[in-house]
């Protein structure tokens, strides 16, 4: 029988939210930080299956977590087709050649990076038990293509949009060309074991109105109906982050069948405005967490009550900070399970 998470993306209200965090697996983990301090850096532990698994399973062992996010990272597609990838420490990644510098067409693919990420979906998924949702995920077109153009984060993403306004044509090749390998991907995770993915668009904020329906609907739609295409029972989870206004839309066009949602949203404008009974996910704000105190469990009703007649997917707003306390998170258990 499935899970909750799974039971809940599949339109199933459960009694209890399921809850899961994004970034669950990482930084603010003392095994984590220990594992790391063994191994090396970030990217050194995305390539060795086993100890990313092992990363993915900590926190379930720790917190009994419904659903297990792979570990990894939504770079490695720039760098699966090409694109040299490095994690700075103190300075977070750079990507090189930029696409300022150079022509999608100079990269040489090397997909079979990807395969230690398949691996280890398997390793995970035989690690956890079937009441866990093993979860897949990919970055969203639009948010890889800014690292890809700027070589890192920045920002407001300013070099992506300025060269989607001087040259559209070029941009959309850039976005084909990641969609392309970004929907091979996710069929790769989800053949390994993953049950359920997330498109993750964290800088989806950015853009104007008609650029959020180009750079971001129609990306994201093209990936969800090639997903619904090949695995038409797993469920595909769309996070536009900062989406604000825009989020009904993006729910009713790109076909995704749960929608994540920032801290900035207020939830019952969330509930009044998005398709009746689709399951939405969040939207608990990180800094709160890490903050803990009486605010945290009041939020959590809030929100809870908020959604209490629509599926709903108990989770954060954005990542966990690496600065959250472990009785922070198992404060906001408490609060979600009682």
């Amino acid at each position: 029988m499935p899970g909750p998470l799974l039971e809940t993306l599949k339109g199933h209200r459960q009694e209890i939210a399921p809850v899961w965090l994004m970034r669950q697996a990482g930084r603010y983990l003392p095994e984590y930080r220990a594992l790391r301090a063994e191994k090396g850096g970030f990217l050194e532990l995305v390539y060795d299956s086993e100890a990313a698994a092992e990363i993915t399973v900590q926190p379930i062992r720790r917190f009994g977590f419904d659903g297990a996010i792979l570990f990894s990272d939504i770079l490695i597609v720039p760098h699966a087709m090409g694109q040299g990838l490095e994690f700075l420490a103190g300075e977070g990644p750079k990507l090189s050649p930029t696409l300022l510098e150079t022509e999608l067409d100079s990269f040489t693919a090397k997909h079979e990076l990807f395969n230690p990420i398949y691996e280890t979906v398997r390793l995970t998924r035989s690690q956890i038990g079937d009441q866990v949702t093993m979860l897949g995920f990919a970055g969203s077109p639009w948010t890889v293509a800014t690292y890809m153009i700027a070589g890192e984060g920045s920002k407001d993403q300013g070099p992506a949009r300025l060269l989607a306004y001087r040259d559209p044509a070029r941009m959309q090749a850039i976005c084909d060309a990641i969609i392309e390998v970004s929907i091979e991907y996710l069929r790769g995770q989800i053949d390994a074991g993953a049950e359920a993915v997330q498109l993750f668009d964290s800088w989806a904020g950015s853009l104007a109105p008609d650029e959020f329906e180009r750079w971001v609907i129609a990306p994201n739609a093209k990936i969800a109906a090639a997903i619904k295409q090949s695995h038409s029972e797993t469920p595909v989870i769309g996070f536009p982050k900062g989406a604000g206004a825009k989020l009904p839309a993006y729910a009713r066009e790109t076909g995704v069948d749960a929608v994540g949602l920032d801290e900035t949203l207020d939830p019952a404008w969330a509930h009044a405005s998005l398709p009746e009974g689709m399951p939405v996910q969040g939207n608990l704000d990180p800094l709160l967490v890490e903050a803990g105190g009486p605010a945290l469990p009041k939020r959590v009703e809030h929100i809870l009550k908020t959604f209490e007649d629509r599926p709903h997917v108990f989770n954060l707003g954005h990542g966990i900070g690496q600065f959250t306390p472990i009785e922070h998170v198992e404060q906001l258990l408490k609060a979600v399970r009682g």
